[in-house]
């Protein structure tokens, strides 16, 4: 079986239960003032593009998964990391 490239995404951010100063100061001082009342909260998120060789979409993710613990690019006790594989078109 041949390789395809994959376009990965890797979402990174702080657990729920660790403070976003980011995504605060962006929901305080943009959204609130300028009274878009129905947002609630604001996280803010790192993300990562990356395009993998693999068989299938499982190995792309096994792979990215892999790496991204190998590397240590995110600190999975105040980070989560999610990864995600694009639809192709065709």
């Amino acid at each position: 079986m041949s390789h395809r490239e994959f376009n990965v995404i890797v979402t990174i951010q702080n657990k729920s239960f660790i403070n976003d100063p980011e995504g605060e100061t962006i929901y305080h001082d943009l959204i609130l003032k300028n009274q878009y009342k129905n947002i609630k909260s604001v996280r803010t998120a790192k993300v990562l593009k990356l395009v993998v060789n693999a068989k299938n979409p499982l190995e792309a993710r096994s792979s990215v998964k892999k790496m991204c613990e190998d590397l240590r690019i995110f600190n999975p006790i105040v980070s989560d990391c999610q990864i995600n594989i694009l639809c192709d078109n065709n």
